[in-house]
């Protein structure tokens, strides 16, 4: 099978603190303000985004990117798409590529959505005829058809991310990039994107797609890439690298861990972070407070999420998901929507609980997923907050088999009537 996407010894390299770019926009830019390439004198640090990374992507393939915030998936990507030069090593990529880096990536705010997907047709070497005959499908893919001549500096955040992706993904590219940009779009939007690049690679053309959402890229992908601090951690079967990188970003239980009992997920404030809100720490207990250092089937149970937010908010949801050691959701609540119970928080340190009357997972390990979020937006702040659970074993039907994941994952209390010894249904039986 042909190679479309071959890394080879790449590494990319920023100076911290100084203001030069080496790219063709700020070049022109400082030109044209007679700033010439000058240097500011602010001392400077090297940081490496990217080192030695090494891999290939056949035709046809689904790969997806995984990795913490700052493990350099986003630089990755913006090397592949020549929109900054890698400074050492090389990176090839066979064909025409379209990529969807940030939200209205190719277009111009001046122009109207009509003009905005000629240009960036225009961009990804379309001939104006290919446009046309593609023109209404993406329209009507992108759900903007009233607002299609108006100009795109008008345009939702929404809005813009939905047309551009039925730019990059309806003319037919050889190699789609994607980045969590779809984040931005409502979960109807989401689903159909992810059908769309499921559509692009059955069509033997590659994607390569970057998102947190670890269950749309098990779902999307036969491969994985898990970059961490710049380099490539782990590649292979979708599944084992989001394993081997849920494993490794989780706060595994153990009998001497420095923390006390009943603490899931500790996490110390920093006072340089930018972040305007994150959780601090995750505790574990019964409902009346005595903690507890593992879950168990059935049982009632309370987690309780702490925070610090560092700026007004007038509409706030605490997020609370549960997943498979492979990253599959199966469980996912939060103050909004629901239980509709929004709150405002002004800055300060915040509890919140969640209760379970009887917690329905069979025995086995899981990870939770703590999030913080405005309404209507999925996930403001991820902060990568994730820790064990494991769920002991309790024999709850009284069988001699308690619920276990290897059997099934979720246990619901339920009954069964049945005939009595000697007692027959007829209900439903047609005699011959």
């Amino acid at each position: 099978m042909a190679i479309a996407v071959k890394v080879e010894g790449l590494g990319k390299r920023f100076l911290l603190g100084q203001t030069f770019e080496n790219t063709l926009s700020s070049r022109v830019g400082d030109l044209l303000r007679g700033r010439g390439l000058r240097r500011n004198s602010a001392p400077t640090e090297e940081f490496w985004a990217l080192r030695d990374v090494d891999f290939e992507i056949a035709e046809g393939e689904a790969v997806g990117i995984i990795g913490g915030n700052g493990a350099g998936k986003s630089t990755l990507l913006k090397v592949l798409s020549r929109i900054t030069p890698p400074t050492l090593g090389r990176a090839s990529v066979r064909g025409r590529l379209s990529s969807l880096l940030e939200v209205g990536t190719g277009f111009h705010p001046e122009l109207t959505g009509r003009e905005n997907v000629f240009l960036n047709g225009a961009i990804l070497g379309m001939r104006k005829a290919e446009v046309e005959r593609k023109f209404d499908e993406i329209v009507a893919f992108s759900g903007v058809e009233k607002f299609i001549d108006t100009p795109v500096k008008r345009y939702s955040s929404g809005m813009y991310v939905r047309l551009a992706f039925a730019v990059a993904a309806h003319l037919e590219p050889d190699v789609l990039i994607i980045d969590e940009v779809l984040a931005v779009g409502d979960i109807d939007f989401q689903k159909r994107c992810l059908g769309k690049m499921n559509d692009v690679a059955s069509e033997g053309r590659t994607v390569i797609f970057v998102s947190h959402n670890m269950a749309a890229v098990q779902k999307l992908c036969s491969k994985a890439i898990w970059m961490k601090d710049g380099r490539v951690a782990r590649l292979g079967e979708t599944g084992s690298v989001i394993g081997d990188y849920l494993e490794s970003s989780s706060q595994p239980l153990e009998l001497d861990a420095p923390r006390a009992p009943g603490c899931l997920y500790t996490h110390e404030p920093v006072e340089d972070s930018k972040s305007d809100a994150h959780v601090t720490s995750l505790q574990l207990s019964d409902m009346d407070g005595r903690p507890l250092d593992e879950a168990a089937t059935f049982s009632p149970l309370r987690f309780r999420m702490s925070f610090t937010v560092k700026r007004q908010f007038r509409s706030f949801s605490a997020v609370l998901q549960v997943n498979t050691a492979d990253g599959v959701p199966l469980m996912l609540t939060s103050t909004t929507p629901d239980q509709q119970q929004p709150f405002s928080v002004v800055p300060g340190q915040y509890t919140v609980d969640c209760e379970f009357d009887q917690f329905p997972l069979a025995a086995g390990e899981y990870v939770l997923g703590l999030g913080l979020a405005i309404p209507g937006i999925e996930y403001v702040w991820r902060n990568d907050a994730v820790c064990r659970l494991h769920v002991a074993p309790r024999d709850v039907f009284a069988s001699g088999l308690p619920p276990a994941s290897n059997r099934y994952l979720v246990a619901t209390p339920h009954r069964w009537s049945a005939p009595q010894p000697g007692e027959a249904s007829t209900k439903g039986h047609v005699d011959a």
